[in-house]
């Protein structure tokens, strides 16, 4: 006799439809291609090929001033393992390469530097000129100018014996990510945009793949119970969506080196409750397009792009309009991101991790019970 949960649903069957979609995705490559190679392939790309890290800049310099001092103050500047100095003695000389982009600032050294420097009235200055085409470089240049000059002033000072400390000195530490490496920021982000294709977009195309190839009318005519169908096409995918986080996780900490912080068990809970989401929002969409072209399209609007561009990964979410702002508000992958960065970066920290996991756990829900109430066990759908 075969084992009910309750009246007309069959564990019986819900094996067999498992087993079924099993060997669907191993015999399809373009399940596993999306499922194994693309997320190896999105790690290295955000892992090696996109960093908000400044650690080479090409920077010109402008020696107005021939003197001691000016050559001292140029010498230490070229010895930093952050910028390459082009130097020129007038400002004509690097105006076409700074107007190309291929200098990002100019530092100019004024002609009476020396003798202001000499006067002892602290009123010896330099000039930085940055390229306003990209602020957050342009911010950067003009504070480690600052704070090479100052360096080079205090470390003069010393030198020459006469006490140069500031009457506060400022010690900066940076808690939860020492380096300051933007790939400690990134890659657990990144790992929520590869959990969004495999939970939406492949399962977006599960059931309208069915429509397509006529095999869902061979379905409906067996006694197929329509929760055992949408799990049959849920929990293959949500172990492959596991398999996929624990690939991504080595890949984080072994070969990338980012710092796992946080317990296994929470970093489970998250996927779990993401993978919901995901998957309830791609059956959803693949139950009402019954065309996988249509669904991928919507899987990709409604799923992929959000994660990318409103979840706070790459944009800040605070810097942005009110309303998009708003927006952010509904969307998964806003709440995923920011617990994979706090167990990476912080470790389990329950005032953040809970409220999210709640809002993860609404979400699926909601997703699944919306998708399980517009199935329709029906031809004419």
């Amino acid at each position: 006799m075969t084992r009910t949960l309750h009246e007309g649903f069959s564990l019986r069957r819900l094996r067999a439809l498992c087993i079924k979609e099993t060997k669907q995705i191993l015999r399809d490559p373009s399940s596993l291609l999306i499922a194994v190679v693309l997320p190896v392939v999105l790690l290295f790309i955000f892992g090696f090929g996109i960093s908000l890290d400044t650690n080479r800049l090409s920077l010109g310099i402008v020696l107005e001033d021939q003197g001691a001092e000016a050559q001292r103050f140029a010498a230490v500047a070229a010895g930093s393992p952050y910028i390459h100095l082009r130097f020129a003695r007038t400002r004509a000389e690097l105006a076409t390469p700074m107007a190309e982009g291929a200098l990002r600032g100019l530092i100019v050294i004024p002609q009476d530097f020396g003798a202001r420097l000499a006067a002892g009235d602290g009123s010896a200055r330099i000039q930085v000129l940055t390229d306003g085409s990209e602020p957050n470089t342009a911010n950067f240049v003009a504070s480690y100018a600052q704070g090479l000059f100052e360096s080079w002033l205090h470390a003069r000072a010393d030198a020459r014996g006469v006490s140069a400390d500031p009457p506060v000195s400022l010690e900066p530490r940076y808690w939860f990510n020492p380096s300051t490496e933007s790939r400690n920021f990134l890659i657990p982000g990144s790992i929520a945009v590869v959990m969004t294709i495999i939970g939406a977009l492949l399962t977006s195309l599960v059931v309208a793949r069915e429509w397509e190839r006529g095999t869902m009318e061979a379905l409906l005519a067996t006694p197929v119970r329509r929760g055992e169908l949408l799990l049959s096409k849920a929990l293959p995918y949500y172990g492959l969506g596991l398999i996929a986080m624990a690939v991504c996780v080595v890949i984080a900490v072994v070969l990338m080196h980012v710092p796992l912080r946080g317990s296994i068990a929470m970093l489970f809970v998250a996927t779990s409750l993401f993978l919901g989401s995901a998957l309830g929002l791609g059956l959803l969409l693949s139950t009402l397009t019954r065309n996988q072209f249509n669904a991928a399209l919507a899987a990709l609007n409604a799923a992929f792009l959000p994660a990318v561009m409103l979840s706070g990964l790459i944009f800040e979410i605070s810097s942005m309009p009110a309303f998009v702002q708003a927006v952010t508000l509904i969307v998964p992958a806003r709440y995923f991101v920011t617990v994979m960065q706090t167990l990476f970066q912080a470790g389990d920290i329950a005032a953040i991790l809970l409220p999210n996991l709640l809002f993860l756990l609404v979400s699926a829900l909601f997703w699944l019970g919306l998708t399980a109430r517009r199935t329709r066990m029906r031809l004419d759908g």
